[in-house]
């Protein structure tokens, strides 16, 4: 009985051992955990007080570290451009920069272009620009606890590029995942967790966003990792439904070294001629049912002040910039409808020929270039809804009733924003202008700024709805009709 008792006592105490036991390692793994949360928000805390705290350091709070990547990453997709890319011959568009071969100073292209500037860019080839930029932006740092942001020049796009035709799956997706695998072993990403990280890409998002692992499906589904969603993305085409997705702008064939240059031309788009009410460049999409093309087409053709560039029945002559140039040039207004996906390059020519485009869906402009243009759209374009084309609504007399006066105005708009929307030379310097690189750069650090005081303050954005990042793009403009009106163009997905 005795016996049986010790026994007892002795599963008793061992039970009791265990059980304090057990509770210590728990203590002690969540004090843990404290402590390395502590740890990251200590380190996010020193970044904001090395860098942006620092009053008399000019580049306080604008610091950028960019990774030394493989080359494997970025330039050798360049230097075996063409061993490895067939597709859209982009390879002679990456000299000079990344902004093409330069356009010679014919007599034709004088009467329509500037004598300095001037290039045959690729519109795919922002993710080259902003990484010759970047490389000569003058806050970098070697110490990644200073910046502000941190970029990784990974070419999104060339690696899109150069496996999208008659590659698996597993072949497309393996350049982006030997991307993540890298940047997860690094310090500067364990800071943040990749927060703020951002990266540059000259396609659409939807390039990104495979949905399945059909070969027969598009692109790669990069934007679906884990990893991705904590990193910025600056893309020629944002999605609406993304809250890390950040539309930047199309390169144009302008890519001036000097204020006067931008001035100048300015000055030329000012006094310009503009002997049609309307015009269009661009091919029908016989094949999209949703697609209002045919009926821009037919309407510019039956009017007496509509002109057309028809690029159905030869398309080289809408890749020549001359050609696009002369016709935004002559013209008051530029239809600009959806292209392949939301957005096209020719808006932004458009407005480089002080020309006034014509939206006809906002995903096309409003809702994706938030950061360079102003919210009231109806400054700088004007909107017409697809189903108003639908249903036949004249374009000649919707245009008409706008009164000269306010015609001047909203060209006078659109030809101060050329230089937001420019990229200019990188081995030169605008004095007192920003372009297009300027202003996304300066969003991306205020956007990381903010998501990094957040992360200390204990704020966090769980209550935003993904579905809805247009609208919030939009608010932060201060345009609240549009996020009231503009609902039935975006469906849930």
């Amino acid at each position: 009985m005795e016996k049986r008792a010790y026994r007892f006592q002795q599963s008793h105490i061992c039970i009791l051992g265990l059980t304090c036991a057990f509770i210590w390692l728990c203590l002690l793994y969540l004090n843990n955990g404290v402590f390395e949360a502590k740890i990251i928000q200590n380190s996010i805390s020193l970044q904001i007080n090395s860098s942006s705290n620092n009053k008399t350091d000019p580049c306080g709070g604008r610091y950028v570290y960019v990774y030394d990547l493989p080359s494997r990453f970025n330039e050798d997709m360049i230097t075996e451009c063409e061993r490895n890319i067939k597709w859209l011959d982009m390879c002679k568009f990456t000299m000079n920069g990344g902004f093409g071969p330069k356009l010679k100073n014919s007599e034709d292209v004088l009467t329509v272009l500037s004598d300095h500037g001037w290039y045959a860019t690729n519109h795919f080839n922002v993710e080259v620009i902003f990484y010759n930029r970047i490389k000569r932006y003058e806050c970098l740092t070697n110490d990644s606890s200073m910046a502000a942001a941190v970029f990784v020049p990974f070419f999104l796009g060339f690696d899109f590029a150069r496996y999208i035709e008659g590659f698996n799956v597993s072949v497309r997706d393996a350049g982006t995942i030997e991307l993540v695998d890298w940047l997860q072993k690094r310090d500067e990403w364990k800071v943040m967790n990749g927060k703020d990280h951002f990266l540059v890409g000259g396609r659409p998002t939807w390039d990104f966003r495979r949905k399945t692992d059909n070969d027969t499906d598009w692109g790669n589904k990069f934007f679906f990792s884990p990893a991705a969603k904590n990193m910025s993305f600056l893309l020629v085409e944002s999605s609406p439904y993304s809250l890390n997705d950040f539309a930047i702008p199309y390169p144009t064939y302008f890519h001036p070294a000097t204020d006067f240059e931008v001035f100048d031309w300015q000055d030329r788009m000012r006094k310009m001629e503009r002997k049609w009410l309307f015009c269009f460049a661009g091919a029908p999409r016989p094949r999209d049912p949703y697609s209002i093309r045919s009926r821009l087409i037919d309407q510019c053709k039956n009017s007496r002040v509509g002109k057309l560039l028809d690029c159905g029945d030869d398309e080289s002559k809408c890749h020549l910039p001359s050609n696009v140039m002369r016709l935004f040039q002559s013209s008051v207004f530029c239809l600009q409808p959806v292209g392949d996906s939301y957005t096209r390059r020719s808006a932004f020519d458009s407005i480089l020929a002080g020309c006034i485009p014509v939206f006809f869906h906002p995903g096309s402009f409003y809702t994706q270039y938030t950061w360079h243009v102003p919210g009231n759209y109806t400054k700088y374009s004007v909107f017409i809804s697809n189903d108003d084309i639908r249903k036949n609504v004249s374009i000649e007399q919707r245009l008409g009733e706008i009164d000269p006066k306010t015609i001047k105005m909203m060209r006078e708009e659109v030809i101060s924003l050329i230089p937001r929307l420019i990229y200019a030379d990188p081995y030169s310097k605008l004095e007192t202008l920003e372009d297009a690189f300027d202003i996304s750069l300066k969003a991306v650090i205020r956007k990381v700024t903010k998501l990094r005081q957040d992360m200390i303050d204990g704020r966090t954005d769980d209550n935003l709805v993904e579905e809805d990042s247009w609208k919030y793009a939009l608010l932060e403009q201060g345009n609240y009709a549009g996020v009231r009106e503009w609902d039935s163009f975006f469906p849930k997905p």
